[in-house]
């Protein structure tokens, strides 16, 4: 629960992300074939996958789809494909137009838009798919869960490879006890989503298939740039994007965080370049302290690394079989050995004991955007809901947020939703947002 600061910043707040009538959520949608009815908000790029998925699964229609970028996103193609949908450039009006007819919506917009479309979205009863890291900061993901919660709404985050054979198998291995407690996690990716220039210069005519105003949307207005912004670089951004954290450290952050049942940071320290109050640094270590659980020891730790960084560990426990070294991935080292986990690939257990044996189970890969629709049709649950992710949204957030104060620990009380020994940073949980 949020605290009572936290709750009445949201009521002032949410007034400038939504304008939208609450209505009851209805179980199904006025469908001729009686089909679940989706809308999809953003639909280029990561989107467009989104999408698709979502629309593969025999029960779903689709009948909406929004992009800010026409032509990107491809829009009169997708038109064709999704021949029962409307298209739309401003989801407000989706809702406006759509709005009773929709049960569930997707969104996979740049990670500033998130909060407000999916808030948009909830607060109407809709089902929500919401991509990683889910929102652009801590305080926007507590309201989030706590709307879901209120409104018994199926979430899902969108982080399609929790689903893969290769994650749950190594999960499996981890709760085995093969390896024993573990004691320490490293975990990276050598891609580099900051920029450690000064801020960008200078104003580029706006494509006539682009509204630049709605892709800010509550972010502070700025001119329009080719290619510095959107698309795909928004994430260098701090006004848009959370870095390689929120890109990547969802991905590989995952598998620690269900394997071992960690909650939220305890505690964060990073090491990178100085803020410049622009972009995210290039680099990063982020050092991470957690409760302990049964799978870890009681001194257990976990380590990010991103950029040019690797992990300070000997690069041969990075090795897979064909002698290359993994790009991104984590490393687990455990009391009685040690597992690698290259990102979307087979886990490598390296036990102490030559003479031990461990079996890497074959576990099939989940489809993770069914498991969301089959979840609000009352067929299981959806097992990365905003409950699941808001734990791990809120950790690397912490790590973006020590960003700001390099080599300082912040110390994380999850229950209060603060830090509790430097309270400048708690400005950095929340934000502004501008009204359109």
């Amino acid at each position: 629960m949020m605290n009572n600061v936290t709750r009445r910043n949201f009521v002032k707040t949410s007034a400038a992300v939504s304008s939208f009538m609450i209505l009851p959520s209805h179980v199904w949608a006025d469908s001729p074939n009686e089909k679940l009815c989706t809308a999809h908000i953003g639909i280029g790029g990561k989107g467009r996958s989104d999408t698709s998925s979502i629309a593969s699964h025999p029960h779903v229609q689709v009948i909406g789809l929004c992009d800010v970028d026409t032509a990107l996103s491809k829009s009169e193609a997708a038109l064709q494909k999704y021949s029962s949908a409307q298209f739309f450039q401003d989801y407000r009006e989706m809702f406006s137009e759509l709005g009773d007819k929709i049960d569930a919506v997707s969104v996979s917009t740049p990670d500033h838009t998130h909060y407000p479309a999916t808030l948009a979205a909830m607060e109407m009863g809709k089902h929500a798919y919401t991509q990683k890291p889910l929102t652009h900061t801590i305080e926007e993901g507590r309201h989030l869960l706590q709307i879901a919660n209120e409104r018994k709404l199926v979430t899902q985050m969108g982080i399609q490879n929790h689903g893969s054979g290769a994650y749950r198998s190594a999960t499996e291995i981890i709760q085995s006890g093969v390896l024993g407690k573990i004691r320490k996690v490293h975990a990276w990716s050598n891609k580099n989503w900051g920029f450690d220039g000064a801020p960008y210069q200078g104003e580029d005519p706006i494509p006539a298939s682009l509204d630049w105003n709605l892709w800010l949307g509550t972010a502070p207005v700025r001119p329009y740039l080719g290619k510095k912004y959107h698309p795909k670089n928004w994430r260098r951004i701090i006004d848009f994007g959370c870095g390689t954290l929120g890109d990547m450290g969802v991905h590989i952050i995952d598998t620690p965080f269900r394997a071992l049942e960690l909650q939220a940071a305890t505690d964060a320290e990073t090491t990178c370049r100085a803020p410049n109050g622009f972009s995210h640094p290039e680099s990063n270590i982020v050092n991470y302290g957690f409760a302990p659980t049964k799978y870890t020891t009681d001194d257990f730790r976990f380590t990010w690394y991103d950029g040019q960084n690797r992990p300070d560990v000997d690069y041969a426990e990075l090795t897979l079989e064909n002698g290359k070294i993994a790009l991104q991935g984590s490393l687990f080292i455990g009391e009685h050995g040690r597992m690698l986990l290259p990102h979307c690939s087979t886990p490598i257990v390296r036990l102490n004991d030559a003479n031990a044996k461990s079996e890497t189970p074959v576990l099939k890969t989940l489809n993770h955007y069914h498991e969301f629709i089959d979840a609000i049709e009352g067929k299981g649950q959806a097992s990365a809901d905003f409950a699941y992710a808001t734990p791990i949204m809120e950790s690397l957030h912490l790590g973006v947020i020590a960003a700001k104060f390099p080599k300082q620990k912040l110390v994380w009380d999850a229950k209060a939703v603060k830090v509790t020994n430097l309270p400048e940073a708690n400005e950095f949980i929340r934000k502004e947002y501008r009204t359109l």
